[in-house]
Formats: C-alpha cells, structure tokens, sequence
C-alpha cells in the first residue's frame, strides 16, 4: 500500500453504512468494525472541516426506481422493513454532513454528488462502507473517470463474498487510487491538515 497525499480539500464519502446493510454479516471485517473506523475518520473530517458525504441506497416502495435490466444473479426486490435505509445512528446527525440518496451501485450516477463535491472544491475523496465490490467499488471506478484523486480506506469496508472484497482490493483499487488503514490515513490527515 502506497498512500502518499490528501489534498487541501479532500471529503470523506461513506458508501451504504445504513441499518439494512451495516448489520449484515460481512468480511474481512463486520459491519460494526467498519462502522466504527468510518466513524473515527468522519470525526477527524469535521475536526478539519473537511466534507463528510453519506450515501444511502434507497427506493421507493413501488421498486418503480429500481435498475431495470436482465441479470443472472437474483436481484434484491420486494419487501424491505421500514427503517433499513435510514443512517446508522453513530454517522447520523451531523448537520454539516452532505447525504446522497442513490438507487444504483455507485453514488454518482443520478445524484447530485459530484456536484456537491465540486461546489466544495474537492479534488479527493476517502472511501468506506460496504460493499466493497459493489457500492464502494462502483464509487470509486466513477470518482476515477470523474477526476477525483481517490483513497480508499481498508480496513473500513467490507463485503458479503472475501474473495469479491480481496479481489477489489488486490486488482482493482490500485488502477484506481491508493489504499490506505484507517490508522494511516488519520496520519496523514493529521500531518497535511495540521
């Protein structure tokens, strides 16, 4: 791993730490664990005044917003309890916080993010959340194409399948950013954010 650099403005995009997802079993790492190294980071962007974006999935009750398209794979449909696309509470409630409401994988497609990036002047964003070979994935792959610079946390995301996070990690995320712990990037948020 090879962090180098966080640019003056750099946010901190958390992709799917929601009650329906943060509570599914997940590997390398649970969800609790990912949900607290994003909290620690998400602190130490507010402590800098740095943006702090939350992405949440959601559709509407009819699933008339839901991704048309043949799969293969089964597709998450149906019934979702109330509540499942709600913040989890330990991210929620900052009112500085940007929340982004996306119905596909990645967080840019049909929203407003890279618009509220830009407003901010944001040349770099920290990635989280789960899944790794889904939502973060398609995330980064976009914030790549957009020209962000792209830094994606480690240790604070996770996936339903190890082999899909491992792939992500191994062959994935360094054509697109670097990588970096949670621990390092404090580090190097502390050193160029002084």
């Amino acid at each position: 791993m090879a962090l180098t650099d966080l640019d003056p403005r750099t946010a901190l995009v958390v992709i799917d730490l929601q009650a329906g997802i943060a509570t599914v079993p997940t590997a390398p790492h649970s969800g609790a664990e990912v949900v607290s190294r994003t909290v620690e980071l998400a602190d130490a962007f507010r402590a800098k005044g740095l943006p702090v974006v939350l992405v949440r999935v959601s559709f509407a009750a009819d699933g008339g917003d839901v991704v048309p398209g043949r799969t293969e794979a089964p597709r998450p449909g149906g019934y979702r309890p109330e509540g499942w696309d709600v913040i989890v509470p330990e991210l929620a409630g900052h009112p500085g916080d940007i929340i982004v409401t996306k119905h596909n994988w990645g967080a840019f497609h049909g929203t407003d993010l890279d618009v509220q990036l830009r407003r901010r002047g944001v040349t770099q964003i920290v990635l989280t959340g789960i899944a790794t070979s889904i939502g973060v994935e398609s995330t980064a792959r976009a914030a790549y194409e957009h020209g962000y610079h792209v830094t994606l946390a480690t240790d604070a995301m996770a996936d339903l399948d190890p082999e899909a996070h491992r792939n992500s990690l191994e062959r994935i995320f360094p054509r697109l950013g670097e990588r970096g712990t949670t621990a390092e990037i404090l580090q190097l948020l502390a050193k160029t954010h002084g």
